[in-house]
């Protein structure tokens, strides 16, 4: 079975690097992506993702000047029909918190987990191989499915 298939129903949580290498083409990714994101644009798929997200997508655009690039993060991530971006407010910081606590993430790790769980979310597609599964949430890794 593929990924599509995997990830079943949604909303499915996606972690930082999934954007990136969506975004900017990786050729070593983009053919086990493109269906996900095809979903998730035609609206057959929801999704959410931490609004660290647009900062982590942002930095090395806006580091190397590329302003054409840190307006299709931003655009992607804020006016995606299907995709929530969910706000780092005081529930969201506490759950992090809690998620750091149990499961020994880093902050920008338990913030994403936290984020997905805030968001219903029971699958969440990573390509850090040090998020495991900490309260329930399914994890993806995308390396699983890369066809070699």
């Amino acid at each position: 079975m593929g990924l599509l298939s995997d990830i079943g129903d949604g909303p499915l949580g996606l972690d930082s690097s999934i954007f990136i290498y969506y975004i900017e083409e990786n050729p070593q990714y983009i053919a086990t992506l493109d269906p996900v994101f095809d979903a998730l644009i035609e609206g057959r798929l929801k999704a959410a993702t931490s609004a660290l997200t647009l900062l982590e997508t942002l930095v090395v655009p806006l580091r190397i000047g590329n302003e054409v690039l840190a307006r299709q993060y931003q655009r992607f991530l804020m006016r995606s029909a299907g995709l929530l971006l969910v706000p780092l407010d005081f529930g969201v910081l506490r759950a992090a918190a809690y998620v750091r606590a149990t499961a020994r993430l880093k902050t920008p790790d338990a913030l994403q987990v936290a984020s997905a769980l805030s968001a219903g979310c029971d699958t969440f597609l990573t390509n850090d191989g040090r998020i495991t599964t900490p309260l329930g949430l399914r994890i993806l890794q995308l390396e699983d499915y890369v066809e070699t």
